[in-house]
């Protein structure tokens, strides 16, 4: 099938751009980056926006550059951008590590980090780290700019913040300490399938105990989140397989699990204590 007719608008700077779509998006007008969700789902006709806010040309948006103990990452920065570690210390290594589950290389290529926050697939590997790191969005409008925390951004399926006149212009990762430990797990059908679960985990330590842990989990409820009841496990604690998989029974008990096509809320649970499990054995190589 083919999409159904739209206007297309190809703006030069973000003035334009929020110009624009402040106009159209009472319309249903759509911010065009990647393209890599939104045209399937328009060429399946399952989306028909009236317009199309091409920001693929506007000036700024491709920024990727560390700013006062960020990452700042701009709406038009593609997912093979991490493919290279894109700042010094572990955050770019997470970043290096996490990119290579995403999808297949053609979309890599197309797809952006900012277009796969504000599409918020519970699935995202990018979503998962939002919030497991406690990210900051930055949303522009003609209103003017605001940030959203990671906590407060993502609102379910597919559900974020956002007003329908806002552009996520930026997303800013807080950088990871030199010492910083990580582990990223997730579960597929196969390479490049969604994920029907993930889990992410960073710490450091401390005299050879557990200090600032952080366990988030994706793809198993509407919406990535941290797991507080599997942190207060591991703090103060030293690395051990016994606490990894006192941990993961905790992060297991805590979620609310969907069930789909793809798992029972069953299986989802027990993906959960999986990935979490292998995810804190990654971080501990």
């Amino acid at each position: 099938m083919k999409p159904a007719p739209f206007s297309y608008h190809a703006p030069k700077t973000v003035d334009e751009a929020l110009s624009i779509l402040a106009e159209v998006a009472p319309q249903d007008g759509r911010i065009l980056a990647g393209g890599q969700s939104l045209v399937p789902t328009m060429a399946f006709r399952m989306a028909r926006p009236a317009h199309l806010v091409d920001i693929n040309n506007v000036r700024g948006l491709d920024r990727l550059s560390v700013d006062g103990g960020e990452l700042a990452i701009g709406a038009c920065v593609r997912h093979m951008a991490f493919q290279k570690q894109v700042v010094e210390g572990p955050l770019g290594a997470l970043l290096g590590t996490v990119v290579k589950y995403i999808a297949h290389y053609p979309i890599r290529t197309r797809g952006t980090f900012c277009g796969s926050i504000a599409h918020a697939d519970p699935a995202s590997e990018w979503c998962l780290v939002a919030a497991t790191l406690g990210a900051t969005m930055v949303a522009k409008s003609v209103r003017g700019t605001r940030t959203i925390g990671a906590d407060e951004f993502f609102q379910g399926i597919m559900s974020t913040a956002l007003d329908e006149d806002e552009l996520l212009a930026e997303v800013r990762l807080p950088l990871l300490p030199e010492d910083a430990r990580f582990g990223f797990y997730e579960f597929s059908r196969r390479a490049g399938d969604y994920a029907i679960a993930m889990a992410l985990a960073t710490y450091r330590l401390e005299r050879g105990k557990i200090a600032e842990p952080r366990i988030g989990v994706g793809g198993a409820e509407g919406a990535p989140r941290r797991i507080a009841e599997a942190e207060a496990i591991l703090d103060g604690q030293a690395p051990s397989l016994d606490l990894f998989r006192a941990t993961a029974e905790a992060a297991a008990s805590a979620v609310d699990p969907m069930e789909d096509l793809q798992a029972t809320e069953d299986y989802r649970r027990d993906l959960v204590r999986v990935v979490t499990r292998r995810a804190l054995e990654r971080s501990a190589v």
